[in-house]
């Protein structure tokens, strides 16, 4: 069950404040005398907090993500109906929800609220940061948290699936699925009453993504072109496995929050406002393990390689496997095998 803290006020990237703010956080583990053993989760697009549930492979004893050595912590990101502030949650100003009125957060707001909200909770600094897809462009925005004596706020990376800034082919997925969302009836100018969403537009957008999170080779080995009972009302198997998905979201998530946050990972790109992007990369020091996947065509591995390429401290593993970009949230006995060896070489390098 996650617990939430208030925040009495945050500035956005926009100017806009916001009063009595909501983050939702789970933990696990205990914080250390220092404040210093938090190692902080970052939850993909439709995620929660709930990492001991979509990455429990990862959690235990001698695992990645191990409670007797770590505090481990993931904060629920703006803009999601999990608890933090977001469409769904009332505005105080008004006592209504903020419906389609929910400001525009970025990546780097986030980043900044959950600052905010890991302070509160007597963080001092975090030894790793880690996540994948959209949580993979929050780990990166960590990077440029420094504490008040100028170290870094995040002392390790672990950026999955995910480039340095959101590209073309990244926007234009985003921005098709909230077309779909639009197209719906109900969609009405951007607002709904809440107990008559715009199901068939967000259940759209839903099915759209599920084919970019896969792969063909993932698909066709899967499903081919294998048929369903005509009960179904889907001829081939696809279809059925796509609706599934669509009708999953729908009952478990929101349209204005789906809407929220596509745009913004759209305004995912590290060097916004800080200079040349292969300098702002290369002013990265901090270890990474920077984790690609051969099958993505979301966020293909070209884009992992790049920020290799240019970050000071980097290492490259590639997770092999046919699931396209869901594979770090499938394939978790090799990707918790990667982590969990990279951590220890980072403990003993230091330690020497």
């Amino acid at each position: 069950m996650s617990k939430t803290l208030t925040l009495p006020a945050f500035t956005l990237d926009d100017g806009t404040t916001l009063r009595n703010v909501p983050v939702a956080y789970r933990t696990w583990g205990a914080l250390n005398a220092t404040g210093t053993n938090a190692v902080l989760v970052c939850h993909a697009l439709t995620g929660d907090t709930d990492v001991a549930d979509w990455w429990d492979g990862l959690f235990g004893p001698g695992r990645a993500l191990d409670p007797m050595e770590d505090f481990v912590v993931c904060l629920n990101v703006p803009g999601s109906p999990y608890g933090s502030v977001a469409p769904v949650t009332a505005n105080p100003e008004t006592g209504d929800r903020y419906g389609a009125d929910f400001p525009s957060f970025t990546i780097r707001d986030t980043v900044r609220l959950h600052r905010r909200a890991l302070e509160s909770l007597g963080v001092q600094q975090v030894a790793c940061a880690m996540g994948g897809s959209m949580g993979g462009m929050h780990v990166l925005e960590w990077a440029f948290e420094t504490t008040d004596g100028g170290a870094p706020f995040v002392r390790s990376l672990v950026p999955i699936a995910v480039g340095g800034r959101h590209t073309a082919w990244q926007i234009g997925w985003g921005e098709a699925q909230r077309q779909a969302i639009f197209a719906d009836p109900k969609w009405r100018d951007g607002g709904y009453p809440p107990d008559d969403p715009p199901k068939d537009g967000l259940a759209t957008a839903r099915m759209m993504a599920m084919v970019s999170y896969r792969s063909q080779p993932s698909l066709e080995g899967r499903f081919g072109r294998d048929a369903m009972p005509e009960k179904d009302g889907t001829p081939y198997a696809v279809e059925s496995y796509l609706h599934h998905h669509g009708d999953k979201l729908v009952d478990r998530f929101d349209a204005n929050c789906y809407v929220t946050l596509t745009r913004q990972m759209d305004t995912h790109d590290v060097a916004r406002g800080r200079g040349d992007y292969a300098e702002v990369l290369g002013g990265i020091e901090q270890p990474s393990l920077v984790v690609g996947i051969d099958s993505d065509v979301l966020y293909p591995l070209s884009e992992q390689e790049e920020l290799v390429e240019h970050l000071p401290s980097a290492t490259l593993e590639v997770l092999s496997a046919p699931h396209g970009h869901d594979t770090f949230l499938i394939e978790l006995d090799a990707l918790n095998d990667l982590v969990t060896t990279w951590r220890a070489n980072i403990c003993s390098s230091v330690a020497a």
